[in-house]
């Protein structure tokens, strides 16, 4: 996960939290969190290069939808990272349980 930009790390959870999101169900939930257009030039080099990394298989639901779902090695890296994540943040601020 070290290599990913926050970019492709935002693509790996939203795949993570969906059932085998297509690439516009993807791209909606990133515009919503980002406030703003996600063009399909960003996306789907994106989504490839997380294919190429083995952390994303790439499925064809028909002839023009393809959908996303993460690998084991996939999972295994959003998990060290949550991990890794953990040991520096503390979930409670100013004494609000997150």
């Amino acid at each position: 996960m070290y290599d990913l930009t926050g970019f492709q790390r935002d693509l790996l959870y939203v795949i993570a939290g969906l059932d085998e999101p297509h690439g516009l169900a993807i791209k909606e939930e990133l515009e919503e969190y980002y406030e703003k257009e996600i063009h399909h030039g960003r996306l789907y080099p994106n989504l490839d290069t997380l294919v190429e990394k083995g952390l994303v298989d790439k499925g064809q639901r028909d002839r023009r939808t393809n959908y996303y779902t993460l690998t084991r090695r996939g999972r295994r890296e959003i998990k060290a990272r949550k991990d890794w994540e953990a040991d520096y943040i503390d979930i409670k601020y100013d004494g609000i349980s997150a």
